[in-house]
């Protein structure tokens, strides 16, 4: 099972509130058992902790975020990201479609899995239109080695505790790109065990 976000947004104007920098990331969970339980455990320090309507990085505030990825520590997963500073893109097409630079990056995350995904489940945060959530199922599937992805589904942060996994971890590892103050990386340093790759895109 594979859980997809991105932190930061497509556009390219950057001196008008576009991101500098695009990360996307995956969480993959290899036993099924264990992804119940993790969101299990996620809903649970929710409800405990009033957080509410989800937990979403940008909207935490520190100990939130302290106390959720302690609540995750325990459970086996991994992590795989891509960082894009946009000021490396050339390419016209990709600057001028916002569809077609997200496809690309979340392609490139998936196809160069060094081995993980084999009949993978994918879900990805349930934003954009309906045409391009197809597109980008049938894209996914034309551009990844055969029999890596066995299905592709979009859901609601709001509803879906892994999803708002994936959202925390990418935001932990965008933050360092976007904030130089002092200990900015101190959230994916939680995570580093879990992190098999962060590829920075050049």
């Amino acid at each position: 099972m594979v859980f997809i976000d991105e932190s930061g947004d497509p556009g390219f104007k950057v001196a008008r509130g576009s991101s500098a920098a695009f990360v996307v990331a995956m969480v993959a969970f290899a036993d099924k058992q264990v992804a119940i339980d993790a969101q299990a455990a996620i809903k649970a320090t929710a409800t405990a902790h009033r957080v509410f309507p989800e937990f979403k990085f940008s909207k935490s505030r520190p100990e939130i975020r302290d106390l959720f990825f302690k609540t995750v520590a325990p459970f086996e997963f991994c992590v795989r990201a891509v960082v894009v500073e946009k000021e490396r893109i050339h390419s016209g097409y990709l600057r001028s479609s916002k569809e077609a630079f997200y496809s690309f990056f979340v392609k490139s995350m998936l196809k160069f899995d060094n081995g993980l995904l084999k009949d993978a489940k994918v879900v990805i945060d349930g934003s954009g239109e309906r045409i391009f959530k197809q597109e980008l199922s049938a894209y996914l599937r034309r551009h990844t080695e055969k029999g890596a992805i066995k299905s592709v589904r979009f859901s609601d942060s709001q509803s879906d505790e892994l999803v708002q996994l994936a959202d925390m971890c990418t935001g932990a590892i965008a933050r360092p790109y976007r904030d130089n103050r002092k200990d900015t990386d101190r959230w994916r340093r939680m995570i580093e065990a879990k992190i098999e790759d962060v590829w920075e895109f050049k």
